[in-house]
């Protein structure tokens, strides 16, 4: 501690020595220093400071920790220049301006707090999306934008009124100006609403087989205005989300499974029962075909030249390639054991029959005497004058 005394008096001695000038340059080049080690730790710090902390609170951190600095390095500048009294004098003449300068700062802090408050917004959605697995990214990525705008909207709601800004006006001019371009819009606002509703709803998902408005695909994208779905035939087809939303939707592969029926016709002559059995058996065989449900054979009707047997099987993992290869091997497999069996799927057939003729075609007017005869007025010539 003595040593450290002895130092600083040699260095007070040393400076004496020096014109105030330059002991005043001196200082003020090691504050100079000071603030450019300052801000060149807090760019070192920054990657650290927003691994341990959210991304935007290290910002705000960061920011509000170089501004302290600027503020104390000027404030000793001046106090070491002499300058300090008449910066107080200056402040005092500009008191006037010292409440637009306090609001300019809480403007400057509401803001802050909404781009604080937005990276909270952030990191809460992305926790509830990692847990619902349900809810996509591009769904995530809505809902963050939607509550990103809502945020900053009542941030500059929170700024009009410190400024005493009347409100009214503008939530008038907005009400007009939000008619105008509902009308000039509708189409637009309608598939917007209704792509909220079917992210929220969640009728299909991408990669989802369904069947919209007469066309049947494979969803790739769902977006606020539109869904596209890629056909089977390689097409790609944008449906508005407002026509999604107003048409019967079919889902064949929200269950993860899907049932598939297959008609096949068996002469009236076969016992049904014997060829539902071998039906049955055929389609248990088969890799294609779920064995639970197990497939199932019902009579469905009478046919023109057969009597008709409903084969119902399902298959797991529903895509197109499948139900067609599934459809393929259950034709395959019962034509050939009906084949085995002598059971016959005979061709549609027409019975063509007469009838003999009783008496021909005659008119009631040839079982009578009288003749009936045409007049030029339309009417009957009974062969009597009269009025």
């Amino acid at each position: 501690m003595s040593e450290l005394l002895t130092g600083l008096l040699a260095l007070l001695d040393q400076l004496q020595g020096y014109d105030t000038t330059e002991v005043k340059l001196a200082v003020s080049a090691v504050v100079l220093v000071g603030v450019v080690a300052a801000v060149a730790s807090m760019r070192y710090l920054r990657p650290k400071v927003r691994q341990r902390f959210h991304t935007h609170v290290g910002d705000v951190v960061l920011t509000a920790s170089v501004g302290v600095v600027l503020f104390g390095a000027g404030v000793a500048l001046l106090a070491l220049w002499g300058l300090l009294g008449e910066a107080a004098a200056l402040a005092n003449r500009a008191s006037d301006t010292a409440g637009q300068g306090i609001l300019v700062l809480l403007s400057l802090a509401v803001l802050a707090s909404a781009y604080v408050a937005t990276g909270f917004v952030n990191r809460a959605v992305d926790r509830f999306t990692e847990t619902q697995e349900t809810i996509t990214e591009h769904q995530s990525e809505i809902v963050f934008r939607v509550l990103q705008l809502t945020v900053y909207v009542t941030a500059g709601a929170i700024i009009l009124g410190l400024w005493n800004v009347d409100l009214s006006g503008l939530l008038v001019g907005a009400g007009f100006l939000g008619i105008i371009v509902g009308m000039a819009a509708r189409q637009t606002l309608g598939s917007l609403l209704a792509g909220f509703v079917l992210m929220f709803s969640r009728p299909f998902e991408i990669g989802d087989w369904v069947e919209v408005n007469d066309e049947e695909g494979i969803v790739t994208d769902i977006s606020i205005v539109n869904t596209r779905i890629q056909t089977f035939n390689g097409e790609y087809v944008m449906i508005p989300n407002d026509i999604v939303s107003g048409e019967k939707i079919i889902n064949k592969s929200r269950k993860g499974r899907l049932r598939i029926e297959v008609e096949v016709g068996v002469d009236y002559a076969v016992d049904v029962e014997r060829a539902a059995d071998l039906a049955e058996d055929a389609m248990k065989d088969l890799d294609e075909v779920l064995t639970v449900p197990t497939p199932q054979v019902v009579l469905q009707g009478f046919g023109d030249s057969a009597v008709v047997l409903l084969l119902r099987f399902w298959i797991d993992k529903p895509s197109s390639r499948r139900q067609w290869r599934a459809r393929t091997a259950v034709v395959k497999a019962v034509k050939t054991a009906f084949d085995g069996e002598g059971i016959k799927i005979p061709f549609p057939q027409r019975e063509l029959t007469g009838r003999e003729e009783s008496g021909g075609l005659r008119l009631a007017s040839e079982s009578t005497e009288t003749r009936i005869e045409a007049t030029t007025d339309g009417g009957a010539d009974d062969g009597v004058d009269g009025e």
